[in-house]
């Protein structure tokens, strides 16, 4: 089977990342996690006060874009990319809460996603690529293949993110948790540019009653259907 472009869509919290990371191992593909790219355009604004929960410096964000300098680097014993930042590596910095109440603002940033969409094609431009985000299917590789679009019960989604911030050691609550994932998802479907919104053609997965190995069975069959 010829390589192709296999694009994961899909709410926060919904395994997008797990699966994609999944299925590039078990074909040899590149993987691509997109929505590190925003958390790491996100950090960047925290780390130099342009957003906080009082007010948000678009302008001076839009400004900086061109020394903003994004890459991942792949680390063999966790099997996939980190992001590095103007060449720090921020894989840990990016996962946090914090980042995660602001990475929808940032998102909605017409000249964010401009850059960081165009980096995106350019490292598919070769097929051979699992890419997840939030307009993967729709904008960055509105061709691909395979389109898959994850959904699942905000409850659901919450509890997950909350175990894993837990299991980092993070001091957070599962309302603070479910109360930022309700919100992503208004503002991730809102907004002007690129919402979040199932591609034509893509295939719909709700994981919130599946296991990993059944979600993962699921997407291989409709690649072996692609195949026949």
């Amino acid at each position: 089977m010829e390589k192709i472009t296999i694009a994961i869509d899909g709410f926060s919290s919904t395994g997008k990342s797990t699966i994609a990371k999944q299925l590039a191992k078990h074909l040899g593909y590149v993987y691509v996690d997109t929505g590190a790219m925003y958390r790491a355009v996100t950090y960047f604004a925290m780390q130099n006060g342009y957003i906080d929960k009082e007010f948000f410096d678009r302008d001076t964000l839009i400004a900086s874009l061109p020394y903003i300098k994004l890459h991942f680097v792949f680390n063999p014993e966790l099997g996939f990319g980190e992001m590095y930042l103007n060449d720090i590596n921020v894989e840990r910095e990016i996962r946090t809460i914090e980042v995660s109440g602001f990475v929808s603002r940032i998102a909605e940033v017409s000249e964010v996603r401009a850059k960081l969409v165009e980096q995106q094609q350019q490292m598919g431009k070769d097929k051979g690529i699992v890419m997840d985000g939030r307009d993967i299917g729709t904008v960055v590789f509105p061709d691909a293949e395979l389109k898959i679009f994850m959904t699942a019960s905000a409850a659901k989604r919450a509890q997950r993110r909350y175990d894993e911030l837990k299991a980092k050691g993070d001091n957070v609550s599962y309302e603070d948790v479910l109360k930022n994932v309700e919100e992503r998802d208004y503002i991730d479907t809102h907004r002007d540019d690129s919402p979040l919104v199932k591609a034509d053609g893509a295939h719909e997965i709700d994981n919130s009653d599946l296991s990993r190995e059944e979600q993962f069975e699921a997407v291989l069959t409709l690649i072996g259907e692609l195949a026949n």
